[in-house]
This record gives C-alpha cells, sequence and structure tokens, in this order.
C-alpha cells in the first residue's frame, strides 16, 4: 500500500534565518522531506506519524520575530529524489569553486565539491554561504587549526581542507546535519576533518586559528565571546547569518571581546564580515 503524507506549505517572512531554523525544527519532530522555495518552504512527513499537537511547540512558528504562515494538505507518495535533483541546480563562485550534487557533471575549476543536503543547511545557493566561500578561497588557510561551527552539509569545513586548513573542526547541534557532513566529507575524501554533535560548549580547552561560524545573529552574539577565548592570538573569525542592520551591534559585541573587524561582503542585504583577534 502506498503510504501518504501530509504536506505543510510556509510563507515565511524574512526568509533567512527563520527557514534554516524551522527545517531544523520540523526535521526533529518527524518531517522527512523538504524543498525550499522562492517564498518559503514545503515540508512532508507520513500520515502515519502527523498528529494535530505536532507543530505546538515549534519555536519559530511562535517568535515575534518573523511572520510565517501555512497550508497542509494530503497528498499521495513522492518521489523524493526526483523532487530534490529537480531544485537543486550547482552554483560556481568565482569561477573558481563548484559546489554541486553528485548527479551533477563535475566542472573543470579548483575546487570541485560535491554535496548532498538532504535536511541540511549549506549548499552554497543561500547569500551567507555563498559569501562564505568567497572569503575562504581569498584567505590562507594553509596549515591552520580550523573551527567550522555551525557546520550544516560541511561544505565550508571541506572547502578549508581543500584550501590547505589542518586540523579541522566541524560541529553542529542537529543530529542530520552531524550525520550529513560526515557523509559529505567522506563524498570529498576529506581527511582532516573531524565531526561532532553538540554546540559551544564543546569548545571548552580547545583552540583555533581560524572560526567559521555561520549561523544567526542570535547565537553568535550569545557565543561570541566563546570563540574569542579558544582563538589564538591574531586568529581570524568569518561570521555570517545576519543583515546589514545587525553589523553594527555584531562588531560591538567583537570589540568588546578582543576581535577587530577589517572588512565585509553583502550580498542582498546579508553580510559575511571578517575579525582578527588582538588580544
Amino acid at each position: 500500500m502506498t503510504p501518504k503524507y501530509i504536506g505543510y506549505y510556509f510563507n515565511i517572512l524574512p526568509l533567512q534565518p527563520a527557514t534554516e531554523i524551522l527545517l531544523a525544527e520540523l526535521g526533529n519532530v518527524g518531517f522527512e522531506s523538504f524543498v525550499e522555495t522562492e517564498t518559503g518552504l514545503e515540508a512532508f512527513i507520513k500520515k502515519e506519524e502527523w498528529n494535530n499537537e505536532l507543530l505546538d511547540n515549534i519555536y519559530v512558528l511562535n517568535s515575534n520575530e518573523f511572520e510565517i504562515s501555512f497550508t497542509k494538505k494530503e497528498i499521495e507518495q513522492v518521489n523524493w529524489n526526483t523532487e530534490w535533483e529537480k531544485n537543486f541546480n550547482p552554483i560556481t563562485v568565482d569561477e573558481t569553486c563548484y559546489v554541486r550534487a553528485p548527479f551533477h557533471d563535475k566542472k573543470d575549476v579548483k575546487y570541485d565539491i560535491i554535496i548532498e543536503p538532504k535536511m541540511s543547511f549549506g549548499t552554497g545557493h543561500h547569500e551567507t554561504t555563498h559569501m562564505m566561500i568567497q572569503h575562504l578561497l581569498k584567505l590562507d588557510l594553509k596549515n591552520k587549526k580550523t573551527l567550522d561551527m555551525g557546520c550544516g552539509t560541511g561544505v565550508l569545513a571541506i572547502l578549508s581542507e581543500k584550501r590547505g586548513a589542518t586540523p579541522i573542526d566541524a560541529i553542529d547541534i542537529d543530529n542530520w546535519c552531524y550525520l550529513n557532513t560526515k557523509e559529505n566529507i567522506e563524498r570529498n575524501n576529506c581527511s582532516e576533518i573531524n565531526v561532532y554533535e553538540g554546540d559551544a560548549n564543546l569548545l571548552t580547552k580547545k583552540k583555533y586559528d581560524f572560526i567559521i561560524a555561520n549561523i544567526n545573529r542570535n547565537i553568535l552574539l550569545k557565543d561570541l565571546s566563546i570563540y574569542s577565548n579558544c582563538m589564538n592570538f591574531e586568529g581570524e573569525l568569518l561570521l555570517s547569518g545576519f543583515y546589514l542592520e545587525d553589523l553594527d551591534q555584531i562588531k560591538s559585541k567583537c570589540n568588546a571581546v578582543g576581535l577587530i573587524f577589517e572588512n565585509k561582503l553583502i550580498r542582498k542585504n546579508w553580510v559575511a564580515a571578517y575579525f582578527r583577534k588582538i588580544k
């Protein structure tokens, strides 16, 4: 018997970081497939695993920071691989880094990265990931001990290894991201990346030369002092996941914990900022 699904169709304002947070939260309560759209997110769960209270404790749906509405309907089984492939196109960043799925042809570029994101965040398509890749392509990572905090698919950790970083820790609080990063580092024949499931509490007694954190403003502001404490002198920090209007607040918090602003990239009002540790 063909299983039936309940499909939820979310309209989200602003799209990020709400879409990222919602996707992670829905994954934790049993939703098994997702399609990001221009207006939000489509999410699907087997009818037998659905109940009326399923969304009651979804934080982002009850937050005043976002406007989220949705409709739902019962549907027949969907070929998720076909849907996913239909909505995933490869991207090229600065004609140097090519991020593709396993079913895309290889391209003759310096860094060819294979990512199968499934439910994880970080394909390079979102403005924040795209800009973080741009930063990493310009910076010297050779032999630098590196942290990818909130690693998602692991794409930034993978590029860091290809750029010479070693060793690398990749951390994400979401189990699906943890597993997906492990799969993707294997796909890309990476040997310098250690993957951990958890949050900034894992950073106790750690020291890094280079930290990447593409998360969201609230988590960044909460954890910046922890990042600073585990950075070596003149260590480097890349931050993204926030809007241009949040940059002054991010700068102020960074300055308070010994991090100086160097430069930034802006893409559709999203920011990726570069800081150095000065004390």
